[in-house]
């Protein structure tokens, strides 16, 4: 393969147990922590046949989950994967980790009730380990998105705006921690499932918290006179985009005439927030909308939020609401970094296993973050960035029956924070 000065290069692949993912055993010890894949074990029944069953529901789940966390979307992957020594010492074996026939089999076999359970243990894992002091406010984010589908999936609709046979899940976030993602069907009006899913939620959380308030915060594609009613009945406060209507643009249409005259004198982005009541006819009742106008170049760009809470409207809404598009971010993490879109089984509640397998996979790695990187150059890192610089991690594996010695790449950049990671997560 060429020289080096007078040395002459030689490549082989005899270098021995080599895996590329030495950082996964940070993830082991995040589990450990939680207990994450052991209580997502425990919702989830086990219907094969024990005198066949070599491998268990609890090593299935952290095989799929850290491999997820360590780049690896596919099922088929575990087909080399499973002779990987490092995902196997994370899991706890040390043989062969299933198959990809053999997980294929186990998403495919979960049911309606296996999948609802496995939502609980979402809720569970954010009491479980809340730090600090009940919390006096909580704000759910609430979104949807599309998961494009290119294959013959049950319930598979085309929807219009994405252009796309698709799904339509759910997600429910309260700051970087998922609560729930449910899937949907795109010919469905993701709005429909509001009201139960807060009311779940509401029901778990005040349990762990009866003191606390609860304020729904949600573009305007989830504003639904039904869902407004009931959580004024259920002492739950609300945040909610407003669409844009004849009615509402007549409120603002001098103030709009007056932001495009300052325009055309100054030639600056103009911007005035203001409130009004305002009532649609689906409504009982009057409610409190503030609005949003701002005039540039591209012309008027009016925005609507109704809302139950008091308070000055400037800041609920530069604070409040618009502090909503994080959760967006935190979306494209356990959609795109994740895996959270691979919705490539036939089966329906296999897809949604898939959504949740990704939603606990974005658990751990909130977690890892939390725990071990805090005050560190990867404290605010998304998992892409912390999967490259701290769980790829080339490393030789040497096994015997007394010990299992990882021997991690010395020159690493991330040493120093490997090392420090580790240490706040042992024992």
């Amino acid at each position: 393969m060429g020289r080096v000065g007078r040395r002459r290069i030689q490549a082989s692949f005899t270098g021995g147990d080599l895996v590329s993912d030495g950082g996964v055993l940070l993830l082991r010890q995040v589990d450990q922590r939680l207990g994450l894949t052991r209580s997502a074990a425990k919702a989830l029944l086990d219907r094969r046949r024990r005198a066949s069953v070599r491998h268990d529901v609890h090593t299935l789940l952290s095989q799929r989950i850290y491999g997820l966390c360590c780049g690896w979307e596919d099922v088929s992957d575990h087909n080399v994967l499973r002779r990987d020594m490092a995902l196997q010492t994370a899991v706890g074996h040390v043989q062969e980790l299933a198959s990809a026939p053999t997980l294929s089999r186990f998403e495919n076999a979960v049911d309606r009730s296996d999948t609802s359970r496995l939502q609980g243990v979402l809720i569970e894992q954010f009491i479980a380990h809340w730090r600090g002091t009940p919390p006096e406010q909580l704000v759910l984010d609430i979104d949807a998105t599309h998961v494009p589908l290119h294959g013959a999936q049950e319930r598979a609709a085309f929807h219009r705006y994405y252009d796309n046979y698709c799904y339509l899940p759910v997600y429910v976030f309260c700051g970087q921690d998922l609560l729930a993602c449910v899937l949907r069907p795109s010919d469905r009006d993701p709005a429909k499932i509001l009201s139960a899913l807060v009311r779940a939620l509401a029901r778990r959380l005040r349990q762990a918290w009866p003191q606390v308030q609860l304020i729904v915060r949600a573009d305007s594609g989830f504003c639904r006179a039904p869902a407004l009613r009931r959580f004024e009945r259920w002492g739950i406060d609300y945040v909610i985009g407003l669409q844009k209507n004849v009615t509402l643009l007549q409120r603002v249409a001098l103030a709009e005439l007056m932001l495009a005259e300052d325009y055309t004198r100054a030639q600056t982005k103009q911007r005035l927030i203001g409130e009004f009541t305002y009532a649609a006819r689906s409504w009982s009742r009057e409610r409190r909308v503030i609005t949003r106008l701002e005039h540039d170049a591209r012309g008027a760009n009016p925005r609507f939020v109704v809302t139950s809470l008091a308070g000055d409207a400037a800041e609920l809404y530069e604070r409040l609401y618009c502090a909503r598009g994080e959760a967006e971010n935190r979306i494209k993490e356990a959609q795109l970094d994740l895996f959270g879109r691979r919705a490539s089984c036939h089966a329906w509640q296999a897809n949604q296993l898939r959504l949740l397998l990704a939603a606990l996979a974005y658990t751990l790695m909130v977690h890892l973050r939390r725990l071990a990187l805090e005050g560190t150059e990867l404290a605010r890192a998304c998992t892409q960035t912390i999967r490259t610089r701290l769980l790829k991690i080339g490393a030789a594996i040497l096994r015997n029956t007394r010990r299992v010695r990882v021997l991690l790449a010395s020159n690493h950049p991330m040493k120093a924070v490997f090392l420090l990671a580790a240490q706040r997560l042992g024992p």
